[in-house]
């Protein structure tokens, strides 16, 4: 414990205050025997002189130089044509001095794929060479009658036919010799990028092409997706890379993300997750891969979330990804960010069984990164507390975005961990007192309490920012939000308080000494930059600080929620609740104008309901007064359609194979928006259902859940849902996509529609 205050002088933003640490207290190890030695010393011992030799760098290099010298020689020997040289990729040395040279290919200047070869040698002389393919490397001739253009547009396509999107061109068509299946012939490789069908992970898929007929040969992604087994996330895609015969937890797609092994070590990096399948982890603690694959989905979560909402490539804004480690010390109840290594560190927690490695503390502590080079406000005093607090509101996003079923997005820290032992977050940001030991509201003493605590308020404000005062449920969590004046906040919604958060973070507004007013005009500024000054968002930016006792209201009187543009069906009944506040006390009263025929507001609940009698589009303008007759309006479209239903429906039959995706698409002709109310009945046959996650995917892409694995050893899903689909445009492909994520059950999608 000693060493506790001097380790957090180097490695910032630990998510554990340290009073919390002195009252779990760090469980050291015990000894035990190991009952497996005695039987292990049966068991056959692989030759000690094939094992891999620990190469220094500079040893490495000599052997690569070695070989990049004889290459030559090596192609004369090995009986290769006059058009054909090597290229030396890699050596390897076994501990008897054993050599392995891998060579690529080139055939006239082209590179060959599936022409690589190895040569094991030992004393300088060849044991034995291993080629990916036997035939004889050539071809007619190297013109090609196909347009890199056109290779390419068979490239985009192929992304598309598997569900990706936003395909651009990673590496434009080159010209290549095919040689790993059959006869070489002269062909185009294409890398395109995007995402893959999940929409998150990103895209390197190779597309080799004919040059001579343009047919696509082949094709494969270079971003893998391993299964991650997470002990707080259940079973997730993970971006590993594949090297060989082994899989490493290295994310390639997203800034070389790699994930360490310490294995109770504290200083250096420790050892790369590998494993010879692509799967990682059991789900429980006792597995040391699970650790890894929580820590490691929890960085691409965050790294994907500041990239796809707020633009950011990486941390440093760079491409570059941070590293994490886990398994760090023993019994370490803490996870932290270092600025000296660019990573991220989880302990194990009490008694080594539970890892802090959760969604929201990995994001958590690769948010202090990104404060670290936007930011970088003082870890101390109140800068302290809006540093720490700035980690557990991004990492709140994180965890919304992900949409995660086993770990929902909430507006608690830490919930999953368990770190107290007694099933209660580290901290609430709805009433940050309810911890025991942070503070609700600013005061003048706060910048000299545990920055744990004095973040308290700036969680608090970022809660009444997203989701606004009082009591309410989101994703099954109870909340009820108090103000330090006694007045009622009006949401912004969690993205509008997240992009003006970042934007204070990123675009200097944060400094290192920025205080709680400070923040405040930071946050004010981002809002006025985004939303404009004196609009209803920046002004309920600056009623949630007065919910917090820094600086004071807006006195606008009356704000009124936005409210989307409705569409609803003709003869069908309708209601929608319209949302205000009001900064002066007293009852508020509603009236509305340009309402559809059959509709009305009540004036003392702003209630609108009735049944709408005409079809067509309208322009509604609700105003709410207060007692002291100030006003204020929000404007909307009602579209009414007609009552008649388009009924469209695939009944032919789509084989779900063990471990695959299947799609069985409709090509919808209605014209306009999907209502809010699609209907999808779906008629599957599978013999356990649980294997299943079935979507539906809207012809731009869009991917709207139906089932996640739900529904155990049951048999088949024959099930009718409705979709919230209005902002998707009807006409176009639409697919309903099922996963079968588990062995031995298989089935069909018998048949499948949709009702508009």
């Amino acid at each position: 414990m000693s060493s506790t205050p001097q380790r957090r002088a180097t490695a910032a933003g630990a998510l554990v205050a340290a009073a919390a640490l002195l009252a779990v207290g760090i469980q050291a190890g015990t000894a035990t025997a190991d009952v497996t030695a005695s039987q292990a010393a049966k068991v056959a011992q692989p030759n000690p002189g094939a094992a891999n030799l620990v190469l220094s760098a500079s040893e490495r290099a000599t052997l690569l130089a070695d070989a990049n010298s004889t290459t030559v020689q090596a192609a004369k020997a090995l009986g290769l044509g006059s058009g054909e040289k090597l290229v030396v990729r890699d050596v390897v040395k076994d501990a008897d001095g054993t050599t392995h040279t891998t060579y690529e290919r080139t055939y006239n200047g082209l590179p060959v794929l599936g022409g690589d070869l190895t040569v094991h040698a030992k004393g300088g002389v060849t044991k034995s060479v291993t080629k990916a393919t036997n035939h004889e490397i050539k071809v007619a001739d190297t013109s090609a009658t196909v347009t890199p253009s056109a290779a390419e547009g068979t490239a985009f396509a192929a992304l598309s036919a598997a569900g990706g999107k936003d395909a651009k061109a990673e590496q434009g068509a080159r010209k290549v010799i095919w040689a790993a299946e059959g006869a070489p012939v002269l062909a185009y490789e294409t890398v395109v990028g995007g995402v893959q069908s999940d929409g998150v992970t990103p895209s390197k898929l190779h597309v080799v092409t004919d040059a001579r007929t343009g047919a696509k040969i082949t094709e494969w992604q270079a971003v893998e997706k391993g299964i991650g087994n997470t002990e707080y996330s259940g079973q997730v895609t993970l971006g590993t890379s594949q090297s060989g015969s082994n899989y490493t937890l290295t994310d390639a797609g997203r800034g070389g993300h790699k994930t360490y092994d310490l294995n109770g070590g504290s200083s250096g990096t420790g050892t790369l997750f590998t494993s010879t399948s692509d799967t990682w982890g059991n789900g429980s603690p006792s597995n040391r891969q699970t650790a890894g694959a929580d820590a490691a989905y929890g960085a691409q979560l965050t790294w994907d979330y500041y990239k796809n909402v707020h633009g950011r490539n990486g941390l440093r804004n760079d491409g570059v990804a941070p590293y994490s480690r886990v398994h760090y010390g023993n019994a370490y109840v803490n996870a932290f960010w270092d600025d000296s290594c660019f990573c991220m560190t989880y302990g194990d927690g009490t008694g080594n069984n539970h890892p802090l490695t959760s969604i929201d503390v990995a994001a958590h502590e690769m948010t202090h990164g990104l404060t670290s080079v936007t930011g970088n406000m003082t870890y101390s005093g109140e800068p302290g507390g809006l540093n720490e607090a700035t980690s557990d509101i991004m990492a709140a996003n994180v965890e919304f975005a992900a949409n995660n079923p086993n770990d929902v997005g909430d507006y608690l820290v830490g919930e999953k961990i368990d770190i107290n032992g007694d099933g209660t977050p580290l901290r609430y940001m709805d009433k940050p007192s309810k911890d025991g030991g942070s503070k609700d509201a600013w005061y003048s003493g706060i910048g000299s309490i545990d920055v744990h605590y004095s973040s308290g308020p700036a969680n608090h404000v970022y809660y009444l920012m997203s989701e606004g005062s009082g009591a309410k449920v989101i994703n099954g969590v109870s909340y009820d939000s108090p103000t330090s004046d006694g007045l009622p906040v009006t949401a912004i919604g969690r993205d509008a308080a997240a992009k003006i958060w970042f934007r204070a973070l990123t675009v200097g507004y944060f400094k290192s000494n920025t205080n709680y007013a400070a923040a405040r005009t930071a946050t004010l500024q981002a809002a006025a930059d985004l939303y404009g000054q004196g609009s209803t968002t920046y002004n309920n930016v600056a009623n949630a600080w007065a919910g917090i006792n820094v600086g004071a209201r807006i006195v606008s009187g009356v704000s009124v929620t936005p409210i989307a543009n409705q569409t609803t069906q003709i003869n069908t009944a309708v209601s929608l609740q319209v949302q205000a506040t009001s900064t002066n006390p007293g009852a508020l009263s509603y009236a509305a104008t340009g309402l559809p025929a059959g509709l009305s507001i009540n004036s003392s609940t702003g209630l609108i309901s009735g049944t709408a009698t005409t079809a067509g589009t309208s322009n509604v303008t609700v105003t709410v007064t207060d007692s002291a007759n100030k006003t204020g309006t929000a404007s909307f479209t009602w579209t009414v359609g007609t009552a008649q239903q388009n009924v469209f429906e695939n009944t032919n039959d789509y084989a779900i194979n063990d471990n695959a995706t299947v799609e069985s698409p409709i090509t919808v002709t209605r014209t306009g928006n999907a209502p809010s109310t699609l209907k999808v009945d779906v008629d599957i046959k599978h013999t356990y259902v649980g294997d299943l996650r079935v979507d539906l995917v809207a012809p731009d892409g869009t991917v709207y859940n139906l089932r996640n694995r739900s529904g155990g050893s049951a048999d088949n899903i024959l099930q009718s849902f409705t979709v919230n689909a209005s902002s998707e445009v009807a006409q176009g492909v639409w697919k309903l996509r099922v996963a079968d994520l588990a062995s031995a059950d298989t089935g069909k999608i018998d048949s499948w529609k949709l009702t508009f």
